[in-house]
């Protein structure tokens, strides 16, 4: 039948029928862009989350990121130069003080340290002969001392019997002479013994002290080596989790090398980092809040680091509930650092719109029915609120969710 009809009757039916069939899809477009933009140009009330403006206090704070950590953590370090050669116990166990972690090669320190009590015991001997000589060599000259003595004594009755046969014409004056050159040479010989003797005491004493001060150095360096013998005993130094351990056998290590880690991750703290820009508002001292979830720990920023790395300053964070049960280590936390205090001011929810001072574009209601966009300007803010500087009055209901899908739209419908 097709082919009897002639050839431009079949184009001009065809030309009817994409004509009909183009209208009904352009319509059909047109229909669905009215639709989609009916749709955006209204809202659910059900996903919109308000706020409404009111007048009150606001504790100033500056943001921060912070990271949860053990309140208390011990590097153990190797105290020699060794290696590993047994391991006692694994990541994650518990440890009581004194309790042994893992054994290191000891047999060469230990052979050292043998090697030094024997010469500790050599010098101490020559202590003993030092003091025995000191005493034999000054009990000598103090014996020279008495003879002198007593040979001085003999010489004063030798002069006065002289004297006395001179007096009686049986002496002579020579005799007296020698008697007196005699005893004023002994009296200076006794004088000479006796300063020696001072002298000696004096040497001695300063001798042995040095001897002593000797002996006392090495006995200190010989304790040294025996606490540092009793360190490469690697033992726990107090109750606490064994959050990490070098457990490869046979492994060398050097001295001050890391061998374990323990943690008390009963209790926690928070390290936080700040831009610093915002150093000057972070304080030791200075109240702090700990966001996890919902839940807000309160603390106190107990240090905060002096110099700036890579444009951020460090600080901690002591919390008043160290043990909260929603801590754990390596969690990562916001941390709010109060800083002022501003009174009767307009103020409004803190939400995810807001990321500092300056002006914003928010929805506030301006009937059941419709939300319209205004510009409003913010300032300060704590975790709970934002300072509403212009823009906003008491009562305003400002919608504070997420509004970023209806950033091109001035007023919304709200169903």
């Amino acid at each position: 039948m097709d082919r009897e009809i002639p050839k431009e009757v079949r184009d001009k039916e065809r030309k009817k029928k994409f004509i009909k069939y183009g209208a009904i899809g352009v319509a059909a477009v047109v229909a669905i862009t009215l639709l989609i933009s009916f749709m955006r140009s209204s809202v659910n009330s059900k996903d919109l989350v308000f706020s409404q403006v009111d007048n009150g206090t606001i504790e100033v704070s500056v943001s921060a990121s912070g990271k949860v950590v053990p309140a208390f953590e011990e590097i153990i370090n190797s105290p020699i130069n060794t290696r590993i050669i047994e391991v006692y116990r694994k990541g994650g166990d518990s440890v009581d003080v004194g309790t042994p972690i893992l054994k290191l090669d000891l047999q060469s320190t230990e052979t050292e340290y043998n090697k030094l009590l024997d010469e500790e015991q050599m010098k101490r001997y020559q202590l003993e002969q030092l003091k025995v000589n000191n005493n034999t060599y000054l009990s000598d000259l103090a014996m020279k001392v008495k003879v002198s003595a007593m040979k001085l004594n003999r010489m004063e009755v030798e002069l006065r019997n002289e004297r006395y046969l001179d007096s009686l014409g049986s002496g002579t004056t020579d005799k007296v002479r020698q008697a007196e050159l005699a005893f004023n040479t002994g009296k200076l010989e006794l004088e000479q013994l006796r300063q020696q003797l001072a002298n000696e005491k004096e040497v001695k004493a300063a001798d042995l002290k040095v001897k002593e001060l000797e002996f006392n150095i090495f006995a200190k360096s010989l304790a040294e080596m025996k606490r540092t013998l009793d360190d490469a005993q690697i033992r726990s130094p107090r109750k606490a989790i064994l959050t990490y351990i070098n457990n490869q056998v046979g492994a060398q290590v050097a001295e001050g090398s890391q061998v374990a880690i323990i943690s008390d991750l009963s209790h926690f703290k928070v390290e936080g980092e700040i831009a610093d820009t915002y150093g000057d508002r972070v304080a030791a001292g200075g109240r702090a809040i700990v966001k996890i979830g919902n839940e807000k720990l309160e603390g106190t920023v107990s240090s905060v680091t002096p110099l700036s790395k890579n444009g951020v300053i460090s600080f901690t964070v002591q919390l008043t509930e160290d043990n909260n049960k929603r801590l754990r280590s390596g969690l990562k936390t916001d941390v709010y650092v109060m800083n002022a205090v501003k009174e009767g001011v307009l103020r409004l929810a803190n939400a995810s719109y807001y990321v500092g001072r300056g002006e914003y574009e928010l929805f506030v209601q301006d009937s059941k029915e419709e939300i319209v966009k205004r510009k409003v300007q913010l300032g300060d803010s704590n975790f709970e609120y934002v300072e509403v500087i212009s823009g906003l009055k008491p009562g305003d209901k400002v919608v504070v969710s997420d509004m970023s899908n209806y950033k091109n739209k001035n007023k919304l419908k709200v169903k």
